[in-house]
């Protein structure tokens, strides 16, 4: 019966052959009924258990901390530490392959990568993942389909059209290519080969096409494969293929747009942004920021890394713009900010505009309406939706000067309600992007001191951290975006706990960063948290939010949604989830203790 075991199951799937071996020669079989004990909290365990059938419901004391399925395997900490810390009891009639003790601790010294899965802390186990994952990557790259990569249109010249036709119509349809046609054959011209053409060549403006088009064209399906795109490419010296579909032409595909998909091109989006002489080569610009994401994050970039490229290039963006349609006299009095996710450098799928605009003195109001509708519609223009709450450019309660900020940061201290919490968190978000940075720090400062030695605000402005249940049970009473379910609400559930307790804390020891990974790392250096746990909330920010992050792409690219869905989860991902959860409960109980929430019901 032992031959039936499925060794592809993580975290088996690590082992080597000859390793798989000796753990199904050691394999036994239990059978345990409803409310029977596998394994005592705080008690020891001289098996592994791996559930064939049924269900086992883990638990800390009174409370379900998960529920356990088929494949499911359980308790390592039992097995390396001697004893478990929770309890695992059978919910239904189950069947467990029982893995002995001295086996797998054997298979643990022998196999580091099957050893990760029995670490004690997300950290080390998120760790043990990654190097495990390097090497899958440029594969994974590799095999994507040509259909992924972006392609030049398939815009077509007729061979007997002139040089200088053809670079009006580059230019017209903005491409560096065209295909051409001659009677029944079909070549490739670039820019390139127009230039040397008349430079080089000194041939007339008049000359027709055919003579510097190249007709041995190279072409390959859009289900090809990359790595066949760049061998044709190497084979036949090509930098360019064309993409035919077996009835038309679809595009072109340059040797530069395959390395942006296997790289990316977000220097060159920078760029882009950075040489935008109008407001239509911003847009251009702006279009392509939203593609970066999913091409970084199919390179396995974490979600931090995408989120600070993505935000370095928004920032660029609004720069531009704000030089481009604000007049002189708010360009030199005001401070462009971002706040919410895009103030914190955590924003990576597109979401709401969240900026405003710190005035030093009045200026003319003709003026600042006038820049206030250009700003944020241009904006909204460019793939920017405006924000629901309207925190935006637009809204004069967001753009204005620093003395109405100061003395409604006052206001939000002294009478706090729901909208001035909200508002102080809003603020507390922003990052300068453009215009005088001294605005917004000196803003920043008032608020701070506005609040130094208000403990009773301070607990009230952190209670927020209570808003939403951590789904610690994660096939039991699932928290969703509209209450039980199966799928999970990674933002509500387990973000934002993180994010709000980081900058409640950082607004008491008045920590001037916004990043929520950086304050958390700040609280573990002045002692707040401990360092190492510091990291593991880090880490369990991390893997929530790339979660969130795959499940968003999935929705742009026609899935059922942001919301995560357990079942569709692999076993290491839910062990993983269940270790995140547990971080962001003991940092929520952290939070509670620090600020005595107890106290305000």
């Amino acid at each position: 019966m032992t031959q039936a075991f499925d060794a592809s199951n993580p975290p088996f799937d690590r082992l080597e052959l000859r390793e798989i071996e000796t753990l199904r020669a050691s394999l036994d079989v239990g059978y345990f009924t409803p409310g029977e004990v596998l394994i005592a909290q705080n008690a020891p365990s001289e098996s592994l258990f791996i559930i064939i059938k049924g269900a086992v419901e883990e638990r800390d004391g009174d409370e379900l901390v998960a529920l356990l399925g088929p494949r499911d395997a359980f308790d390592g900490r039992a097995i390396v530490q001697g004893e478990s810390g929770h309890a695992f009891v059978a919910r239904d009639e189950t069947l467990c392959w029982l893995a002995p003790k001295t086996t797998v601790l054997d298979l643990i010294k022998r196999s580091p990568r099957f050893g990760a899965f029995f670490y004690l802390d997300i950290s080390r186990k998120l760790d043990a993942l990654e190097h495990e994952a390097e090497d899958q990557r440029v594969g994974s790259l590799m095999r994507g389909r040509l259909s992924d990569v972006f392609m030049h249109p398939a815009t077509f010249i007729e061979a007997d059209e002139s040089i200088e036709a053809a670079g009006r119509r580059m230019r017209d349809v903005n491409s560096n290519t065209l295909l051409v046609r001659d009677r029944d054959r079909i070549g490739i011209i670039t820019g390139m080969n127009l230039s040397k053409g008349v430079v080089l060549g000194r041939l007339p403006l008049e000359t027709p096409v055919r003579a510097l088009a190249h007709f041995d064209v190279v072409r390959l399906r859009p289900d090809d494969f990359v790595y066949e795109a760049l061998l044709l490419m190497t084979k036949h010296n090509k930098r360019r293929i064309a993409v035919h579909d077996g009835e038309r032409y679809l595009g072109v595909v340059e040797d530069i747009d395959l390395l942006s998909f296997i790289a990316g091109n977000a220097q060159i989006v920078a760029g882009r942004i950075d040489r935008a002489a109008t407001l239509d080569d911003l847009a251009a610009a702006a279009a392509e920021i939203a593609e970066q994401v999913r091409i970084l994050r199919r390179q396995g970039l974490k979600p931090s890394v995408i989120a600070e490229i993505v935000s370095d290039l928004n920032r660029r963006l609004f720069a531009s713009l704000f030089a481009m349609v604000a007049p002189a006299s708010i360009r030199e009095a005001g401070c462009l900010i971002v706040m919410g996710s895009e103030g914190r450098g955590e924003q990576t799928v597109r979401t709401d505009q969240d900026n405003g605009l710190i005035l030093a003195h009045p200026v003319n109001e003709a003026e600042l309406a006038a820049f206030r509708t250009a700003f944020s519609g241009t904006l909204a223009r460019f793939g920017f939706p405006p924000c629901p709450g309207a925190v935006m450019v637009s809204n004069p309660f967001w753009s204005r000067p620093l003395a109405d900020f100061e003395a409604d940061f006052r206001r939000w201290i002294a009478l706090p309600d729901a909208d001035a919490h909200l508002n102080v968190a809003i603020f507390l978000d922003a990052e300068a992007v453009a215009g005088d940075a001294a605005l917004l720090a000196k803003a920043k400062a008032a608020l701070m001191d506005a609040v130094r030695g208000e403990q009773a605000y301070l607990a009230r402005f952190a209670k927020a951290v209570d808003a939403f249940e951590t789904p610690i049970g994660l096939f039991n009473q699932l928290v969703t975006a509209e209450g039980a379910g199966d799928a999970l609400d990674l933002k509500r559930g387990g973000l934002f706990p993180l994010v709000h307790g980081a900058r409640a804390l950082a607004l008491e020891k008045g920590i001037p960063a916004t990043n929520t990974e950086a304050r958390l790392m700040h609280l573990g250096r002045i002692g707040m948290l401990k360092p190492a746990f510091a990291r593991q909330c880090v880490d369990a920010f991390q893997f929530l939010a790339g979660l969130r992050l795959d499940a968003q792409l999935a929705q742009a690219a026609g899935g059922s949604g942001a919301l995560v869905r357990p079942a569709a989860l692999t076993t290491m991902e839910r062990d993983l989830l269940r270790d995140a959860f547990q971080v962001v409960k003991q940092f929520r109980e952290i939070v509670r203790r620090h600020f005595n929430l107890g106290l305000f019901g």
